[in-house]
């Protein structure tokens, strides 16, 4: 029997010429692979979010977010950008993963050590003693992540979509169920905790499972340091995103308290549910399909371009629907204990409108290796939301809501578009004609249901989201085909549906 880091190489993980061969095909099948997986873990998400939500209480909800704002920032180290590294790098060698998963593991321990440190000063701070236990449960976790980073990478940079999925659906299974069934036994926000947890253990050892490649020892002169620079910017770029989304909850939970954080947590974390169903497996296969394509300048952008019109048709219009049924989604999903949230469901929906295609712009700055424009722009845009939020503080979560969104969409939004536009094949005028048309549709159909709903009142939920839906998907689908660049828009997506079709050889 091998030692288990007796140093096989596997070079297959290494080499990437092979997927070369008939890319477009490889990268709309994995698509396809990954939307169905996600649809799983949609339903089970939506599942769980709709368990827990009845047998948990907002402060539960509230005390669980009070920590996760802190260790999900410390968490950010124990991949420090070598994932995507491994993934967007044209050639890499065995030596030179080996030294990244030993750097990831090494920063894992390191970052769960500084969790449990701190543990007593987020009690503290909170004035929440119960904060202490939780805390050290999830520096756990830490660790246990951090041994997956490199298998995880590896896969993903050989495209073997079916394994990752099959691990994220099993992962989440496992934790989702073990939450729910202690949550059934009165274990309160403990049940929170163990979700995370059980879920991390399943995938760590899938992802051992599924990738042979076990690392070496490290060693002198691997060549690493662009890939340790690459992953430094990308690290920084994310702890400023991180530090940006999460001062709200930090600061909400400080001046408002857990219930007001409660609402508001689940208010974010139920819009972005369904967003992050469609975002995550079109991520997953643009980066290492676009990595592959930026010596051809002009297939990156076509394909860049494809992918984001595929974006906007999906998400566009569900933005929209949610904006103006938030009321009815958030009484059916989440009971009527639950309805101050949709106020504020319904104002973190205007940001929501350009939050995926804001999203699909890191593909670019990844796979052209401009993380150094990532953490730039993400410094100014990082400084600006967080400016956002302190002014909107005094109203509460509404006012955090609402001073968020705007702003995000009228100043950051274009700041980063502008960004993109500064180097490289895709230009933000390509950016804005690409969703031009789509979001023409939205405001249209937005408008349209709005009208619905002030003159048609309807007492059934069920019933009025029905009928708003099918409002909503009838204008999109109009606007869009009366526009020269929305019919061009549905001829790529067919392009893409009929790739998928075709019996490859």
């Amino acid at each position: 029997m091998k030692n288990l880091f007796s140093g096989g190489k596997n070079d297959k993980y290494f080499r990437t010429d092979h997927l070369k061969d008939d890319l477009k095909r490889r990268s709309v099948r994995g698509g396809a692979v990954t939307m169905v997986a996600q649809v799983f873990k949609f339903s089970l998400n939506l599942t769980s979010g709709v368990v827990l939500a009845r047998l948990l209480t907002p402060q539960d909800y509230g005390l669980f977010g009070m920590v996760t704002a802190v260790t999900g920032f410390v968490s950010l180290f124990k991949d420090l950008g070598l994932s995507m590294a491994t993934v967007q790098k044209e050639e890499i060698t065995h030596e030179q993963v080996s030294i990244l998963f030993w750097v990831n593991v090494a920063v894992s321990v390191i970052t769960a050590l500084i969790t449990v440190a701190i543990a007593p000063a987020i009690a503290w701070f909170y004035q929440e003693p119960r904060l202490i236990w939780i805390t050290l449960a999830l520096s756990i976790g830490i660790i246990i992540g951090g041994l997956g980073v490199q298998h995880s990478a590896l896969l993903n940079r050989q495209m073997q979509y079916k394994a990752l999925m099959f691990n994220d659906i099993l992962s989440m299974f496992s934790g989702i169920l073990s939450g729910i069934v202690a949550a059934w036994y009165g274990a309160e926000y403990w049940a929170l905790v163990i979700v995370p947890l059980i879920s991390g253990v399943v995938s760590t050892t899938g992802f051992w499972i599924a990738c042979s490649w076990r690392p070496g020892l490290p060693t002198r002169r691997s060549g690493v340091r662009s890939m340790l620079k690459f992953g430094g910017n990308l690290t920084g770029a994310n702890i400023i995103n991180y530090l940006a989304r999460n001062v709200d909850n930090v600061l909400i939970g400080k001046v408002w308290g857990a219930e007001q954080l409660g609402l508001y947590s689940k208010a974010y974390q139920l819009l972005l549910l369904p967003l992050q169903q469609i975002n995550a497996p079109i991520s997953t296969v643009a980066v290492p399909t676009l990595s592959r394509l930026v010596e051809s300048p002009k297939r990156y952008r076509d394909a860049y371009i494809q992918v984001l019109q595929v974006l906007s048709l999906l998400t566009l219009p569900l933005v929209v629907f949610m904006i103006s049924t938030s009321d009815w989604i958030v009484w059916l999903l989440l009971g009527s204990q639950w309805s101050e949230a949709s106020n504020i469901f319904a104002l973190l929906g205007i940001i929501a409108l350009t939050q995926p295609v804001s999203q699909s712009t890191s593909w670019i700055f990844l796979t052209q290796n401009r993380t150094n424009h990532l953490f730039q722009v993400g410094a100014i845009n990082g400084g600006l939301a967080i400016a956002a939020i302190v002014a909107g503080l005094p109203w509460g979560a509404k006012g955090v809501a609402l001073s968020y969104s705007v702003s995000g969409l009228l100043i950051r939004t274009p700041l980063l578009f502008w960004f993109v536009g500064r180097a490289g094949a895709v230009r933000s005028g390509d950016i804005y004609r690409t969703i031009a048309p789509f979001i023409v549709a939205a405001i249209t159909a937005l408008l349209a249901v709005f009208g619905f709903r002030k003159w048609v009142e309807i007492s059934n939920p069920l019933l009025g989201l029905a009928i708003a839906f099918a409002i909503n998907a009838g204008i999109t689908l109009l606007i869009i085909v009366a526009l020269p660049s929305g019919r061009q828009s549905l001829k790529n997506v067919r392009e893409l549906v009929n790739i998928f079709n075709k019996k490859g050889k």
